[in-house]
């Protein structure tokens, strides 16, 4: 499967939640706390890739087998440096709820004023980097 393949929204929020052994309303839960981005159709119909399903399976394991809970997914996700990522200045920074805010992956937040405002984030380096919790610790040790 080539990458684009990956990226094309096919499955139903039902077969998402069947493949990955869980239900619906915890794919929502997922969604309202900000762990995943998902498509819509345009009649309103949630829709996953085969990367949603690769970043719900990674969730999955960080819950099940590492004992990781939600809002510890979502504060591993801040800690991501998405303005090294994005190139911000420490103008934009200083205004960036992610740079400012431990609670959540930059994706999760509005930005108005920095490079970030027109930028799709579900395409963007740091989302992707997130869904994958040995990337999310490479990411955080360059830093050092």
């Amino acid at each position: 499967m080539n990458t684009f393949d990956k990226e094309k929204a096919i499955y139903t929020i039902a077969t998402a939640a069947s493949m990955i052994g869980v239900s619906v309303e915890t794919l929502r839960l997922y969604e309202r706390r900000g762990l995943i981005l998902i498509e819509k159709s345009k009649g309103n119909q949630r829709l996953y890739s085969e990367s949603d399903i690769e970043r719900l399976e990674c969730i999955r394991r960080a819950i099940n087998e590492h004992k990781i809970s939600i809002e510890g997914i979502r504060r591993m996700q801040a800690m991501i440096p998405c303005w090294e990522y994005v190139q911000c200045s420490t103008e934009q920074r200083n205004v960036c709820p992610a740079y400012n805010r431990p609670d959540a992956g930059c994706w999760t937040y509005t930005h108005r004023r920095n490079a970030c405002k027109d930028r799709e984030c579900k395409t963007c380096t740091v989302y992707q980097l997130s869904a994958n919790c040995e990337k999310i610790k490479a990411a955080i040790h360059q830093r050092k």
